[in-house]
């Protein structure tokens, strides 16, 4: 991965898939947008179109691991996902635990004093935001299974 290119930090989700990205030092992540999915290759499109203007160098994708550590069927859709993903921008991609970023994020925009449909439509960009900054203050760990839970 190159210094000076900002991460994209992906908070998948099946309908909405939430973005979150880096100052190019990666010190700080910052929400950036949910996207709908719509077709594969209006997907294909949009993160293409995304990573060549935010000048993303990598790509983290919040891995959605059972509080037992254990991976289940979420997890298996995040990764591939997350392959489909390097494929298609041709970054590459680590997988980082995103336990209870949603339950964060929903928290902190509970405590901002948004009402529901606000939170709704800020939740899953935040929950990005969430990983992405957990990610970077983990040190950029490059094992995919590294989590912040782990001893």
């Amino acid at each position: 991965m190159s210094d000076h290119t900002k991460l994209l930090g992906v908070d998948y989700g099946s309908v909405r898939v939430g973005l979150a990205v880096t100052d190019p030092e990666r010190k700080f992540a910052f929400p950036l947008t949910t996207y709908s999915r719509r077709t594969p290759d209006k997907d294909a499109a949009f993160f293409r179109e995304l990573v060549a203007r935010e000048e993303v160098g990598a790509l983290v994708v919040g891995l959605p691991i059972h509080t037992n550590g254990r991976e289940g069927q979420k997890a298996a859709e995040a990764r591939a996902y997350g392959q489909w993903l390097a494929e298609t921008t041709g970054l590459p991609v680590a997988f980082f635990d995103e336990r209870f970023t949603t339950v964060q994020a929903e928290s902190a925009l509970w405590e901002a004093g948004l009402t529901h449909r606000q939170r709704k439509e800020r939740r899953d960009r935040v929950a990005a935001q969430i990983l992405l900054q957990t990610y970077l203050d983990a040190g950029c760990p490059a094992d995919e299974g590294a989590g912040p839970l782990e001893g």
